[in-house]
């Protein structure tokens, strides 16, 4: 295949990612305006014919100083991945992204490369000589990714030590999904364990009351989201970031971003932000106060966020990230441990890549990085 790539509208951007069964909600052309801080770039691949056939929305972080860029492409971009020639799909990206004054470039390739379903995970869980879920027997192999990846080294293409086992990705390379195609909704809730089940069960009988907000909801959502900044020790983004998420993201299409609460006796209790594109579904950001934790407000409303995705025809309903430990002292433990009681599966991405354009400025940003 002849291919050809250039900048292309964001107008063509759009149609094409709402033609195809699912995309990353990073490479929507909205989400470049939810990174003001970075400079875009909507990049268009095409045949032979003329057709589009692959785009990605690349964001451009520019050094203090000097004209000179980091060059993101996150969870993207969205092109034939499995095609035998990546590279005639690859080279020329690299080669507009150097004309636009990158010196490096970082992307996510959305190839899923091992899947572990929730029996293999609390197998290992239950094993005091597993310590990482890399150490549990996949499920699933997917042999095509480990192509994807030997073809991305041999290109330059070149990956941190650790690969992305924790967070040290940008986009995490763990994540966490249930599989919603071909199951009803009552298969669905079988999967989950007797503690997510009977916490349903306890929040419906105590009157816990799930609903979805709106725009003007925000202030509120921010609210429970500080709380929950000051509990788990991480600094919050501020309102202003989710009121331009709310705005951009619906402005591009109305049903992209939702808000929900999950509360008691008129008191809100557990907020998230739940991401559409496509198929694909993502529980985005959680909350809870302090308060109220033994009406289980927040098992209520990941079980309405869900059966609301089931109901839209979506195929994933996606968790987001996990850490690969499987060690009960280690801090990033209970996210596996509350996950996997909704009998979906981890699933492991082929993590991000980096090619440097200007091998010393690109060794500068890791040595910065290293030191944050």
């Amino acid at each position: 295949m002849s291919l050809t790539l250039r900048t292309i509208s964001r107008e063509q951007h759009l149609a094409y990612i709402q033609s195809l069964p699912a995309a990353s909600h990073c490479q929507v052309p909205a989400w470049a305006d939810v990174k003001t801080e970075w400079r875009s770039e909507s990049l268009g691949w095409f045949d032979r014919n003329g057709q589009i056939v692959g785009a990605g929305l690349v964001l451009y972080r520019q050094l203090p100083k000097i004209k000179r860029y980091l060059a993101y492409l996150p969870e993207g971009p969205v092109i034939n991945w499995y095609a035998p020639n990546l590279d005639e799909w690859l080279q020329p990206m690299l080669a507009h992204l150097k004309q636009q004054g990158a010196f490096s470039v970082k992307m996510g390739p959305p190839v899923v490369i091992r899947r572990w379903d929730s029996t293999a995970i609390k197998a290992g869980i239950q094993d005091p000589d597993v310590k990482r879920l890399r150490d549990v027997e996949a499920t699933v192999i997917e042999p095509r990714a480990f192509e994807v990846a030997d073809r991305l080294r041999k290109m330059g293409w070149q990956q941190g030590e650790d690969g992305g086992a924790g967070f040290g990705d940008v986009q995490p390379r763990f994540v966490f999904q249930v599989p919603l195609a071909n199951r009803s909704l009552e298969d669905v809730l079988k999967g989950f364990n007797q503690l997510w089940r009977r916490n349903i069960k306890k929040a419906d009988k105590a009157g816990v009351e799930v609903v979805q907000g709106g725009y003007e909801d925000l202030a509120e959502w921010q609210r429970l989201y500080e709380i929950t900044a000051v509990r788990d020790h991480f600094r919050p983004r501020p309102l202003s970031y989710f009121q331009r998420m709310w705005s951009v993201l619906n402005s591009e299409d109305p049903n992209r971003m939702r808000l929900y609460f999950a509360r008691h006796n008129g008191v809100n209790l557990s907020a998230a932000t739940m991401l559409v594109v496509g198929g694909h579904v993502w529980y985005s950001y959680g909350a809870s106060d302090n308060i109220g934790r033994e009406v289980r407000p927040s098992n209520a409303m990941q079980w309405r966020m869900l059966r609301d995705s089931y109901a839209m025809g979506a195929t994933v309903y996606d968790l987001r990230g996990i850490s690969d430990s499987l060690d009960e002292t280690d801090h990033l433990f209970g996210l596996i441990q509350f996950k996997v009681g909704t009998g979906g599966e981890a699933v492991e991405y082929v993590g991000e890549w980096d090619f440097p354009l200007n091998k010393l400025l690109h060794k500068a940003l890791d040595i910065y990085m290293s030191r944050r």
